[in-house]
């Protein structure tokens, strides 16, 4: 049953409270808390956590120091450089730099900040004022962090621009080049595209190469928020689905969404050598002093918009170093084989229906029709009728504890609510694991 706030005492006060009492709280906290290591959480872009992860956030929370300079984290500072140094030979970044965030809005914010900074180097010193009004173009497919983005650095989410997307959720390239023409006839400067790979929803891939192509013709910045669908660049199987990301400017990944590392496991990765450094650095004297007696270029913290930043890195590093590339390969190629197996048995299966014919990433959407709907017309009242079907079995779900699924409508593709079924690496799924869900729909929801 969903607790009520008066099952643990929140109250803080002048005296404390004893040991047994503190326990018993902690009890509390944990068995009123959503298990999202449970093998049917599917709700969220994440699942439970990697348990060399989970060691390496124990490390890093026990030695309690700040990410910002070498000299008060040696070990820390290594392993961030060389998880960052990986990353950047994987997504083909050779020469770049990067960068750990507080989470994947913050990383996409770093891509707009170091676009707006290489157009113009000055905005750092004399502001927005005197420039045209900057434009950014994203698909109207993408997450909401881009405007969030655009308000925080003063561009406005009126210069965000939204770009039509395809039938499978990627952005239209044709589009996105109109947009562009169209805000430069309306004196604006375009400056930046954040691409998404793997979107929110339904997992789509934007069209990199051709997006690059535009981008380079019209001296744009390319983003991609890889958060969600980054992962897949471990997957020797399904990396292609990232073709043409060497050719960006900079990527936002999350390792701890489907792979598993603790929250929070965010990095930003820019292709240009020195430029997050020159975009963010601020010289602090007391912490960044360059006649230090060891190799300065390891105080990372002067690239950062943050001064005190946790150790992020060490959990991801310790995961990484004891199951390799291959390793991390394996744990991405199940979770993709079991979201394929899982829309391979729905699209068969009476009473499913897919959102699209086919997912790029690990998200699968679909309606659930009761047998009460089935051979009834598909009129605007049937549609209303079964926008309320995801509710009330997402309600049905959670009181019984048994399988916790997302639902969401999509109104600008005029979609009612329908579930968005994600496997992630951690726990390990398994084709039964898929096989229970499906039949825990059909036995929540036939009588509807």
């Amino acid at each position: 049953m969903l607790h009520k706030q008066e099952e643990i005492d929140f109250s803080l006060g002048q005296n404390g409270c004893t040991d047994e009492e503190l326990l018993s709280l902690v009890r509390h906290t944990i068995r009123r808390s959503v298990d999202t290591g449970h093998p049917h959480f599917y709700n969220q872009l994440y699942g439970g956590t990697d348990p060399y992860g989970l060691a390496g956030a124990w490390v890093s929370e026990a030695c309690n120091t700040n990410q910002y300079t070498f000299e008060v984290a040696p070990t820390f500072s290594l392993a961030e450089h060389a998880v960052l140094q990986r990353a950047l030979e994987l997504f083909g970044f050779p020469n770049g730099d990067g960068i750990f965030a507080p989470g994947g809005s913050m990383s996409n914010m770093y891509g707009l900040v170091l676009a707006r900074y290489r157009m113009y180097p000055d905005v750092k010193l004399d502001g927005l004022a005197g420039l045209p009004p900057l434009v950014v173009f994203t698909s109207e497919d993408a997450h909401y962090s881009t405007l969030k983005g655009a308000h925080w650095l003063g561009i406005g989410t009126r210069n965000v621009v939204k770009v039509k997307t395809d039938a499978a959720g990627c952005m239209d390239p044709k589009h996105l080049e109109q947009c562009i023409i169209k805000a430069t006839r309306e004196k604006k400067k375009p400056f930046a595209v954040v691409a998404t790979a793997g979107t929110t929803v339904l997992g789509s891939f934007d069209p990199l190469n051709p997006l690059a192509d535009i981008c380079q013709k019209h001296g744009l910045w390319l983003h991609v928020d890889a958060c969600w669908g980054g992962s897949l660049i471990l997957s020797r199987k399904h990396a292609s689905v990232l073709e043409g990301i060497d050719r960006v400017d900079s990527v936002s990944w999350n390792p701890h969404k489907m792979v598993g590392a603790p929250l929070q496991c965010s990095m930003f990765l820019v292709k240009h050598e020195g430029l997050l450094h020159r975009s963010n650095s601020a010289s602090a004297t007391y912490l960044f002093q360059q006649d230090k007696f060891y190799d300065v270029t390891y105080d990372s913290g002067d690239k950062s918009v943050q001064c005190g930043r946790k150790v992020d890195a060490y959990k991801l590093w310790l995961m990484w170093r004891k199951r390799g590339d291959e390793g991390l390969s394996r744990l991405v190629d199940n979770a993709v084989d079991c979201a394929q197996y899982f829309a391979k048995i729905i699209s068969e299966r009476p009473g499913f229906e897919l959102v699209l014919p086919e997912f790029q990433c690990t998200n699968i959407c679909f309606w659930f029709i009761p047998s009460s709907m089935r051979d009834q017309t598909r009129d605007e009242a049937w549609w209303d009728k079964l926008a309320k079907v995801a509710p009330l079995m997402k309600e049905r779900m959670v009181l019984q504890g048994a399988v916790m699924l997302g639902y969401q409508p999509m109104a600008h593709r005029g979609m009612v609510n329908f579930f968005r079924m994600v496997t992630t690496c951690q726990p390990p799924p398994t084709r039964a694991q898929m096989d229970f869900v499906i039949e825990e729909i059909e036995r929540l929801g036939d009588d509807l």
